[in-house]
């Protein structure tokens, strides 16, 4: 009976179910989402809404750098265009695999640089829904991960996604959620959604892959909603200008261009 019963799950159930672990599924993931190319460039248009409706814009350059595979060390350069109140403030983040990233913000205001301590990867980015880790991403090893589906469909655009749903659940305390679901397109790895429950396991922040294009033969999101649905607050982004292998220099992450990013790389 136990026999047939397993040749039954074998038959009705999707291949990739036995083809991947969760680990491998969230690895992929990755790097689809953070890893594409040898280096990135796009316009990033950040609008920040609050629960009256009424949103704040903030516009900014990112440039990404990958040294070695998926889950190496990468780094990562921002410089911010508007408002008046955060323009030519730029933020570098050096990230390493296994251990806590090093992040530098430069305030212009006061002509300084701050070094952002790893105890505040949790902390909102630039006034917005998402967080400095959200923003560098999260070693696939801080997690534990299951499958909890391997069929469920997604509405994306005019089109519906079959994905994974993912179960993730940080190793240590001190995280901002107690776990997350994550639904991956199956076909992509494109994180299509994502869902963050907190200590007492009310869903209270919702991530949406809104809009997703080919840019130089990589599936790109370049719509993205981070929604809190404690506060009601949100935070649209929208990639415009993207191109991939561009090859930005190393020198470009250093404090030296943190304080006089070059022109050129930020236009």
């Amino acid at each position: 009976m136990i026999k047939k019963l397993i040749i039954l799950l074998i038959i009705i159930l999707p291949l990739d179910v036995f083809a991947l672990t969760p680990e491998e599924i969230v690895k992929e993931s990755q790097a689809v989402f953070f890893y594409k190319g040898q280096d990135f460039k796009t316009r990033v248009s950040m609008k920040l809404i609050g629960g009256s409706g009424q949103g704040r814009i903030r516009e900014l350059t990112m440039i990404r750098k990958n040294y070695g595979d998926t889950g190496g060390q990468q780094k990562i350069f921002m410089y911010f265009f508007q408002p008046a109140d955060v323009k030519d403030m730029t933020f570098m983040v050096y990230k390493y695999p296994a251990k806590d990233d090093d992040r530098w913000l430069f305030i212009p205001a006061v002509n300084m640089v701050k070094r952002i301590s790893a105890q505040d990867k949790h902390s909102s980015f630039a006034g917005s829904d998402f967080t400095y880790e959200d923003i560098s991403g999260r070693d696939v090893e801080d997690d534990t991960h299951e499958i909890k589906e391997a069929g469920r469909t997604l509405p994306i655009g005019n089109e519906n996604r079959d994905c994974f749903v993912i179960k993730s659940t940080p190793r240590f305390p001190g995280g901002d959620y107690s776990y997350k679901l994550s639904y991956i397109d199956k076909d992509t790895f494109v994180p299509l959604k994502e869902e963050y429950f907190d200590r007492k396991g009310e869903l209270y922040k919702i991530y949406t892959a809104d809009e997703i294009k080919i840019i130089d033969g990589f599936p790109t999101v370049i719509k993205r909603t981070m929604k809190n649905l404690s506060s009601g607050h949100k935070t649209e982004v929208v990639l415009t200008k993207t191109n991939y292998n561009i090859g930005i220099e190393d020198n470009l992450f250093s404090e030296r261009y943190l304080k006089q990013p070059p022109q050129k790389l930020i236009e």
